[in-house]
């Protein structure tokens, strides 16, 4: 299982929000790019990297950071927050990401988000599927949809989607355990008729400790977004580099 490091980004800075609340901010560090080299220098490969000012404004706001991050770190960045338009997708590539992460354009306008499946392919582009009480959040999760998750994601995946991030916003910064019943449901979908291909999920909130990315992996993820409880020190560099 990939191990996703997460780094959310507000004003340029490395922060988390709780159960996506921007009213309930903190701050770790002035500079992402740091941060980045830091997760590189202990054998991550991987880096999730959120544009939250993008997300609550519609379109991509900090692509500079992705920008400092990829072309000065080896890291495989995936971006998210604010691509809604094809000028938006094409910045965030030309700044060096190689996935970009697509929720509410995949609800808002599926017409766009199905074209950039066809056009970057499945290994590029990444469903964002934001569940609130079991129901799909978008815009940074400040509205919700009559959507329910694993009926979005069944649908997308028979349109070509392959990856997933999945995101229970409830359990979202609250270190209080992540949505196994929920993952569980997901990875036992049956097969797209189409393409013959599954979900490769990546369960992203409530991860708290260490043991928490074990029973994910024996779910069957294919990765884990690790926010909080790194930056709080509740799960090690040495705990992550298990599976590197």
């Amino acid at each position: 299982m990939r191990i996703i490091p997460a780094i959310d980004i507000i004003d340029g800075k490395c922060v988390r929000l709780s159960q996506g609340d921007y009213n309930q901010k903190t701050v770790y560090n002035e500079d992402p790019l740091e941060v980045a080299k830091e997760f590189e220098a202990n054998g991550i490969k991987y880096l999730h990297l959120v544009d939250l000012d993008g997300a609550k404004s519609a379109h991509v706001v900090n692509w500079k950071v992705l920008e400092r991050i990829a072309s000065q770190t080896g890291l495989q960045v995936d971006f998210g927050g604010g691509v809604k338009t094809d000028a938006d997708i094409t910045t965030v590539f030309e700044s060096g990401a190689k996935q970009v992460t697509g929720g509410s354009i995949a609800v808002k306008d599926a017409e766009t988000f199905a074209g950039w499946i066809e056009k970057y392919g499945s290994d590029k582009i990444i469903l964002g599927a934001d569940a609130k009480d079991g129901m799909i959040a978008t815009h940074g999760w400040l509205e919700s949809s009559e959507l329910e998750v694993v009926k979005f994601i069944n649908e997308w995946n028979k349109k070509g989607i392959e990856y997933v991030i999945c995101t229970d916003i409830s359990k979202d910064g609250m270190l209080a355990g992540t949505s196994n019943e929920l993952y569980k449901e997901i990875l036992s979908q049956p097969l797209a008729p189409s393409s013959g291909r599954g979900i490769s999920l990546i369960a992203s909130g409530g991860v708290a400790v260490a043991n928490d990315l074990h029973l994910l992996q024996e779910l069957g993820c294919e990765g884990a977004i690790v926010g909080k409880a790194f930056y709080e020190g509740r799960i090690t560099f040495k705990e992550l580099q298990e599976f590197v």
